[in-house]
C-alpha cells in the first residue's frame, strides 16, 4: 500500500448486515470499485463492501463504503 492511498478493509457479513439495515439500503444502491483495483486487499470477490478511510489535512478520517463489482 502506497502511502498516500487510503485504507481499504473488507467488512465482515455481520458488519455487512449492520451497516445495510443503518442505511436502510440494498447492498447494489452502494457505490461501486471494480475488482481489478489494485488498491483492494487480497481475498476480495465479487459483492464484498470495502470501508475505506480517508485522512484529510487535519487528520480527520472520512469512511466511505464501494461494493465489488
Amino acid at each position: 500500500m502506497h502511502a498516500l492511498q487510503p485504507k481499504h478493509t473488507k467488512i465482515s457479513k455481520k458488519e455487512e448486515e449492520s451497516l445495510l439495515k443503518e442505511l436502510n439500503i440494498s447492498k447494489t444502491q452502494l457505490p461501486k470499485i471494480k475488482k481489478e483495483d489494485a488498491a483492494l486487499p487480497e481475498g476480495t470477490e465479487v459483492g464484498d463492501i470495502i470501508k475505506i478511510e480517508r485522512k484529510d489535512e487535519e487528520n480527520n478520517i472520512s469512511i466511505y463504503y464501494r461494493v465489488v463489482v
